[in-house]
């Protein structure tokens, strides 16, 4: 046997040392090996019963044809009144070598002859009056000489059947048991040998049968008790065992499905907390937005028309027109970050359709377009043809697009790069710059409104904030990633759209 094999005598000595015994070898030792040797040793008992009981027949039937092989010649002799011929065939018996002693008495019980050990008078015994009444045999155990012997007698005939004397035959008593005791010897032997098998089979095949499945079975247990959840029990064994074990998989499943499922609620319960944290922040940057808007909305409009009205009253020359112009470049960019916070805190559109993503893109760059020119930044495009319908707000989208064009713009060195393709799924919109790339911080800290890595007064930190808003009120998603040759990309995922969606 391999040393692979867990069925293995080494293991089975093992199982079989008391310590080590299970409780359900224990009960197969104690309700089905136990009543097994107990029945199979009073069986033993029953036919050592009825062997000795026939052994002592056996006997008993030898002395009695002894004796009627010689009652015939004795009666003879007797009736002839010939002690000679009397003795002569009293010593005949001991030829077959199973005689002890035989004597002839009369039929008051007086001997008249004997040869061997036998009983010297019979006149106090109740044997002769027994004999002579019945006619029949007597047998029994009797002390003579110290020796423990069994005497037969029978009756002896004259010619005209009438009881005339009797025959004594004895043996000695310890014939009857001498074979018994070895047959005994040997059946209580073989009762232990058999004892041993019965208890080695039936502990070989409940562990070869049961036992070794069950081991297997426990230690898949261990394994999941200690944390690897994911082990399932093999199905093998017999079928209670492989049905024990189908249902210990059944129930890790079902601990693993509500585990899952505990897991996707919590998960759940934390979107929802993060959202409502979000909700309650666009609620607070929304009242914020509402309130500088009412504030700094007309009077920096008053400031920007005074100072249109004083340039242009002003020489164009003078220096006077520097300062005007800055004055109305701050108020523009004040304007500016009052229209981010009410893009921010805006609430979502309601209204998705059907939209050409090649028209939504052209409209975006086309807005955009001055400021490159501005710069001195060049701007491409690559459409991938016959690109799908997009499923949202074009006005929405559009804002979204600028955002990430303007931070593009403000990152490239030369040159940004706007491409369209799709999936089965969805439509991407890649926006790529030849910048310096995203900085070290963590991309969920750069979605984050507010935060921003450019110097003071370069941004609100709102842009990123606005699109990662837009592309959720559409079900897309928002992908930054450093591209391998330098610069950042920003991938918009949008769903296509669907004529049964619309």
């Amino acid at each position: 046997m391999s040393k692979k094999d867990p069925f293995s005598f080494g293991t089975l000595a093992r199982r079989l040392a008391p310590s080590r015994l299970s409780g359900l070898q224990r009960t197969l030792l104690l309700f089905v090996v136990l009543p097994l040797l107990l029945l199979t040793a009073l069986g033993i008992r029953f036919g050592l019963e009825q062997a000795s009981q026939f052994q002592q027949q056996r006997l008993k039937n030898d002395l009695e044809l002894i004796g009627r092989a010689i009652s015939i010649p004795i009666g003879t002799a007797l009736g002839e009144n010939d002690r000679q011929a009397i003795e002569l065939a009293l010593g005949s018996v001991f030829v077959l070598g199973e005689v002890y002693g035989a004597s002839v008495f009369d039929v008051n019980g007086v001997r008249l002859a004997s040869a061997g050990v036998t009983e010297s008078d019979l006149t106090r015994t109740r044997i002769p009056d027994l004999i002579v009444a019945t006619g029949e045999a007597q047998q029994g155990f009797s002390q003579v000489g110290g020796r423990h012997l069994f005497s037969h007698f029978m009756p002896l005939f004259d010619v005209g059947g009438n009881i005339q004397g009797l025959i004594q035959i004895t043996r000695r008593a310890s014939d009857f048991g001498r074979a018994l005791d070895q047959l005994t010897i040997i059946a209580w032997a073989a009762w232990g040998v058999l004892g041993l098998t019965i208890i080695c089979a039936v502990m070989l095949g409940h562990y070869g049968g049961v036992g070794r499945h069950v081991d297997k079975l426990l230690e898949h247990m261990q394994r999941v008790a200690q944390g690897d959840h994911s082990h399932r029990a093999a199905l093998e064994g017999p079928a209670e065992v492989a049905a024990l074990a189908e249902g210990l998989n059944h129930m890790l499943d079902s601990i693993e499905q509500a585990r899952r499922e505990v897991d996707e609620h919590r998960a759940a319960e934390t979107a929802l907390l993060a959202q409502l944290k979000d909700n309650e922040k666009m609620a607070a940057i929304g009242g914020m937005a509402r309130g500088v808007a009412h504030e700094l909305g007309a009077p920096l409009s008053v400031i920007d028309g005074r100072a249109r009205r004083l340039q242009r009253s002003s020489d164009p020359d003078s220096p006077q027109q520097r300062e005007f112009s800055a004055i109305r470049a701050q108020v523009a960019r004040l304007t500016s970050t009052v229209k981010q916070l009410l893009d921010y805190s805006r609430p979502a559109a309601a209204t998705l359709r059907k939209t050409d993503p090649v028209q939504l893109s052209n409209s975006a760059l086309d807005a955009i377009t001055p400021e490159f020119e501005q710069a001195g930044k060049q701007l491409q495009r690559h459409y991938q043809p016959a690109a799908p319908a997009l499923f949202g707000d074009p006005a929405r989208l559009e804002l979204a697009l600028l955002n990430l064009l303007r931070n593009a713009l403000q990152a490239a060195r030369s040159r940004v790069e706007v491409s369209l393709s799709n999936n089965e799924q969805q439509l991407i919109i890649r926006i790529s710059d030849d910048g310096p790339g995203l900085p070290d911080n963590d991309v969920t800290q750069l979605l984050e409104p507010f935060f921003t890595t450019k110097v003071p007064g370069e941004g609100t930190g709102l842009g990123l904030a606005i699109v990662q808003n837009i592309v959720e009120e559409h079900g897309g998603a928002l992908l930054l990633a450093n591209r391998p040759e330098g610069g950042c990309c920003a991938s918009l995922l949008l769903p296509i759209h669907k004529e049964a969606d619309a």
